[in-house]
């Protein structure tokens, strides 16, 4: 099987930083794109960044700018820098990455279970 793990959560003042990370472990034969989502009280969860194998990105425009993904494929970690947070970015942070487990299978989603990031003064 396959295990996400986020850190790096917590509480942080209007205007910090926090980095979070995900880790891959288990089966793995190839990760391919990697994603980090989150969800606010009340709300939906929505994408926040990805990142493809090759380390093109996207982002939310939410968050254009304050956050940045990156990946680190040997230790199958990925990683969100968020700068210059504000208290909309308050929610729960998951990371979904598409596995392989074999050469010839297709790619799998797979979900960590959060990591709260809460924006508070």
């Amino acid at each position: 099987q396959v295990q996400l793990v986020e850190s790096g959560g917590g509480l942080v003042q209007p205007g910090g930083s926090l980095r979070l990370s995900c880790a891959a472990s288990g089966l793995i034969f190839r990760i391919d794109a990697m994603d980090w989502y989150r969800q606010a009280p009340g709300k939906e969860r929505e994408l926040v960044a990805t990142i493809t194998s090759g380390g093109s990105t996207n982002y939310a425009d939410s968050v254009k700018g304050r956050f940045t993904i990156s990946r680190d494929n040997a230790k199958k970690t990925m990683y969100l820098q968020m700068n210059s947070l504000i208290t909309e970015d308050t929610a729960v942070y998951y990371c979904k990455a598409v596995v392989r487990t074999a050469p010839s299978r297709s790619g799998m989603d797979y979900w960590g279970k959060g990591t709260l990031v809460t924006v508070s003064s």
